[in-house]
């Protein structure tokens, strides 16, 4: 069964040169103006056509002759400002259906084009995001884990020897590792142990740098 949907009339002003695009197009296309908007606002979601740049009312003089069909002044002609006529569903907003218009003299003239996407394959992207996220978390509290369990442990006293700055810095206490060395292995371990990583921790990160002021002491 259809379910009829009442429509409402829309009077749109415009420029006579807008009108007089959006009536070439349509007739090219071999359908109605109302058709055309009715495409634009299927398709496309407000806030993108909102985007568009709404042509606006008719300038200053621009005006078009019409005839009055109806009224003491029937037969008579009427200059009045350019508009076009639709019929859509109820609720539109004027400049959103112009605006729809205008949307579809771009798409016409090649300026512009849209995207469709079909909305399982967003599902399905979303999907496999969230698994790769899982993923990710998963392998994040694996390094944090090995990060644990490899890094030194924090000496209950503190640095208070060159043996106890090497054990903290990673050599061996007999290792006399040159001041290149030493550096370049606390710019590493810092990038681990510094509070502001993912590895952080306060107490290895104080411990390391009084192991590079013992050594450089």
């Amino acid at each position: 069964m259809t379910t009829k949907i009442r429509k409402e009339s829309y009077t749109v002003p415009c420029s006579s040169l807008f009108r007089d695009a959006v009536t070439a197009l349509a007739t090219r296309q071999k359908v109605n103006i109302a058709d055309l908007a009715r495409s634009v606002l299927l398709l496309v979601p407000e806030d993108t056509i909102r985007t568009i740049s709404d042509p606006g009312g008719p300038p200053p003089g621009d005006r078009e002759e019409t005839i009055l069909k109806s009224g003491p002044s029937k037969g008579r002609p009427w200059r009045r400002k350019p508009r076009l006529q639709v019929r859509l569903s109820p609720g539109h907003d004027i400049s959103v259906v112009r605006r729809a218009l205008n949307l579809a003299l771009i798409l016409d003239d090649g300026k512009r084009a849209i995207e469709i996407h079909d909305p399982l394959e967003r599902k399905e992207a979303e999907k496999e995001n969230s698994q790769v996220s899982t993923e990710l978390l998963e392998d994040l509290e694996r390094l944090r884990a090995i990060v644990s369990v490899l890094s030194f442990d924090p000496l209950r006293e503190g640095v208070t020897s060159k043996a106890e700055a090497l054990h903290v810095l990673g050599f061996a206490p007999t290792e006399r590792p040159d001041r290149e060395a030493v550096r370049a292995r606390f710019r590493m371990m810092a990038t681990i142990h510094h509070p502001d990583s993912n590895y952080g921790n306060h107490q290895r990160m104080s411990q390391l740098n009084a192991a590079m002021d013992f050594l450089n002491g």
